[in-house]
């Protein structure tokens, strides 16, 4: 993510860049002319990371094999916006300079201001005042995105707002660009970010996010293997296209809360071929816990997807397997050995280790036994802290003792995938690779 956005912004203030250095400062003195570019820097890199952001919400699946998967555009997507309402702020913040420096330096050498009339000069005023009423709008959108308690089903419909915020920005964007920008580089750019940007927009405003990829189903059996668990199994129509085990889907359930819209589930089982999918829903929210009681069989649900790269056909068929699961995140490797049960030629040597709170209530445990079972190449561990055997991320370190590759595949709690990250990274130079499932809506 960060190279991605990195790489974005270096191009950004490139083409800003060659512009500024052909430019003739005239009679302007130094500090009027930095707040001027600082002006433009920071509002050129806050539209063109909302533009990168409004493709990303997309969710343009022909990007999930460069990037690493829609899990990562996800989260390439929220920083991209936030860095945008920064630099924002900061487009605001230096707009606001001119008092600052008039009574630091006073008017002199302040560049002349060009004067538009008419329709030009109309539309650059409405620019510049729907411009800071979206900017004011767009940074409130950000910390409530950042507030995690804020009620999930309230966001969403909130943000679903961020397009018609865009638009007036790429409006305002457009209007107010210097006029010489259109015939230089960063005049191209910005052009190509702005109608990116307002494509994209449309279609979130038009509600075609995903449409092609959802399909219409039934649900065929609901279970609680745990309290806190929701076992949901659906039989798809014949538009669905098949699903790798490890991808996710949007899951939408006719007849509840509408206001919680489609939510994320990680398929948890291996694609037969009888466009059956089965999920293991953990109760996170008020949404999910409350599932067991409100969905029933022969009830309707949209799904939307695959998406995902989290799949067992990327693992490197020389490297040692290493599969870590925390809590639910076992979801994608119940999948993994169910292909693994069905098309034995794909098994190979792996460790699996599972961390859990409580193995003795926890229903994957005995799940994951069952599979491993069958699986004579598999050895499971299971990692219990309740009864003092809590996984220790260090232990991975000692085990790389023969030097040979290693993957390790991880999804579970950001924490415990961290706290493993790190005690990994000093065993990158013996050919440890790390894979990790990085999915979070917000």
């Amino acid at each position: 993510m960060i190279p991605v956005l990195s790489g974005f912004i270096a191009i950004l203030a490139l083409a800003w860049g060659l512009n500024t250095a052909a430019l003739d400062g005239g009679q302007a003195s130094l500090p009027w002319l930095i707040r001027e570019q600082g002006l433009y820097l920071s509002g050129l890199l806050s539209i063109g990371l909302m533009s990168l952001a409004m493709v990303l919400a997309t969710r343009p699946v022909i990007l999930e094999r460069p990037l690493g998967g829609m899990d990562r555009i996800f989260r390439l997507h929220k920083w991209a916006g936030i860095l945008a309402a920064v630099f924002a702020a900061l487009h605001w913040l230096i707009e606001m300079s001119d008092d600052l420096i008039k009574a630091l330096y006073g008017r002199s050498g302040r560049p002349a201001e060009m004067e538009f009339g008419g329709l030009l000069g109309t539309l650059r005023d409405a620019g510049e005042e729907l411009g800071e009423f979206a900017i004011y709008l767009v940074l409130g959108m950000i910390v409530l995105s950042l507030w995690k308690r804020f009620p999930y089903k309230f966001w969403r419909h909130l943000h679903r707002a961020m397009p018609a915020l865009y638009l007036l920005l790429a409006f305002h964007a457009a209007v107010l660009a210097p006029l010489d920008y259109w015939w230089q580089p960063v005049g191209m750019l910005l052009a190509l970010l702005l109608a990116s940007g307002t494509v994209a927009a449309v279609i979130a405003l038009s509600g075609r996010i995903g449409r092609d990829r959802r399909v219409q189903g039934v649900v065929t059996a609901v279970s609680s293997p745990a309290p806190d668990v929701t076992e949901v199994v659906c039989r798809l129509g014949g538009e669905w296209r098949g699903h790798r085990a490890g991808q996710f889907a949007f899951v939408a359930f006719t007849g509840l809360d509408r206001f919680e819209g489609a939510h994320p589930f990680t398929i948890a089982s291996a694609d037969h071929g009888d466009r059956t999918l089965s999920f293991q829903i953990k109760a996170l929210g008020d949404h999910t816990r409350q599932l067991a009681g409100r969905v029933a069989v022969g009830q309707p649900v949209t799904v939307e997807g695959p998406y995902g790269r989290f799949v067992l056909e990327r693992r490197d068929r020389k490297a040692r397997q290493v599969w870590v699961a925390g809590g639910i995140g076992v979801t994608p490797f119940l999948a993994w050995l169910d292909e693994l049960r069905t098309r034995r030629e794909n098994a190979m040597p792996v460790e699996l280790h599972y961390s859990t709170r409580g193995a003795t209530q926890d229903p994957f445990v005995a799940r994951l036994r069952t599979l491993c079972a069958d699986l004579p190449d598999v050895t499971l561990h299971v990692h219990d802290s309740s009864a003092g055997t809590a996984i220790k991320p260090d232990a991975f370190a000692t085990a790389q003792a023969d030097g040979a590759r290693t993957e390790v595949w991880f999804c579970g709690p950001p924490r415990l995938g961290d706290q493993l990250k790190a005690a990994l990274a000093r065993l990158w130079r013996r050919r440890v690779r790390f894979h990790r499932e990085a999915f979070e809506m917000r």
